[in-house]
């Protein structure tokens, strides 16, 4: 498909720089089917979903994975993406041009790396030097890697820290929040099992691929970013269990969606899944695990964007994005929410 239908303007003011509080006092969308769009809060969501519907999280944890240093005198600017192995990750590198293999770039608070291999996507393999865990190492010198679209008008603080964390962040190694689980807090949770509504985790790993424009004129061309993750055996039986006895299985966030269309063997069954995947799911796809989606607002021409209009057809997702920028909702990884129920 044309990647420029998934085009649409929007107003720089409806990006949100920061998120609301409290975190389920942001706003929802709900859209289901073809009945009228309805404006309801996060909050709201017990009373949206259905005793016996399972909600499903991912728990990654974002790390501090943004990095300045320099390589004598050029400032070298890193954002880590991939893990290869325990001290090695591949990068996309700002100033990349200024680095050649067996350079060795200094980071703040000691942290050093060496340049390794070039990629077919234009990021570097960076090797860490010493000892500790390159988490460790992270939490010295690197910072928050929020989107462009916030990190661009705003500089990164300290709020950033616990703000584009999620309740859940459990397992650490994600470059990107999975926003659409940045609004729920214990209150909400507590209300969702005081009404039946069931939640199971997962694991991926959000790279920061999540943020690159679709530079391909038409959606067959672009080659999406792998991810690794993960969803245990345990954890695929309650999924389809819930499923076999009527309830609905509804992805908090397109992470966790891909992750679970990745796993689903042709027949709609969750199978267990440890591995990359790197799933570009666009209009003719067929669901075969989910039912559900809450999802934030993304970005025209995004893949992400692409993975709604399948969920819900082009010409829905349109109307449900221009009632939301003329409602005045808020955009992006701080921004609103969406129950998307096709």
């Amino acid at each position: 498909m044309r990647v420029d239908l998934f085009d649409f303007d929007l107003p720089p003011e409806r990006i949100a720089l920061r998120p609301v509080r409290p975190r389920d006092a942001a706003r929802m969308l709900v859209a289901a089917g073809d009945a009228p769009l309805r404006d309801a809060h996060v909050r709201d969501l017990p009373a949206l979903l259905r005793a016996g519907d399972v909600l499903v999280f991912n728990d990654t944890r974002v790390i501090p994975a943004q990095l300045e240093g320099t390589r004598g005198q050029a400032r070298i600017g890193a954002t880590l993406h991939k893990r290869l192995d325990l001290r090695r990750w591949q990068a996309f590198v700002r100033n990349a041009k200024r680095l050649k293999e067996g350079d060795e770039i200094a980071f703040p608070a000691g942290v050093t790396a060496t340049a390794e291999a070039r990629h077919e996507d234009g990021s570097i393999t960076l090797a860490f030097h010493g000892e500790e865990p390159v988490e460790v190492l992270l939490e010295r010198a690197g910072r928050m890697p929020l989107p462009p679209y916030i990190a661009g008008k705003r500089a990164t603080d300290e709020a950033d820290r616990s703000d584009y964390q999620t309740m859940f962040a459990a397992r650490d190694g994600a470059v990107a929040a999975p926003t659409a689980s940045l609004h729920f807090t214990p209150d909400l949770i507590a209300a969702l099992d005081a009404a039946g509504i069931g939640r199971e985790t997962l694991t991926l790993h959000v790279g920061a691929g999540t943020f690159l424009p679709v530079k391909a004129e038409d959606t067959a061309e672009h080659k999406m970013h792998a991810e690794w993750g993960r969803i245990d055996a345990d954890t695929a039986q309650r999924l389809n269990a819930a499923r076999a006895a009527g309830g609905r299985i509804i992805a908090a966030g397109t992470t966790a969606l891909r992750l679970l269309e990745s796993a689903a063997t042709p027949d709609g069954t969750i199978a267990p899944f440890e591995g990359d995947t790197a799933i570009f799911i666009t209009p003719g796809y067929r669901f075969r695990a989910i039912d559900g989606l809450m999802t934030n607002f993304h970005l025209p021409k995004s893949t992400l964007f692409m993975l709604v209009s399948a969920l819900m057809g082009l010409e829905r997702m349109q109307a449900v994005y221009a009632h939301a920028i003329g409602e005045g909702y808020r955009f992006y990884s701080y921004g609103d929410s969406s129950l998307l129920l096709p």
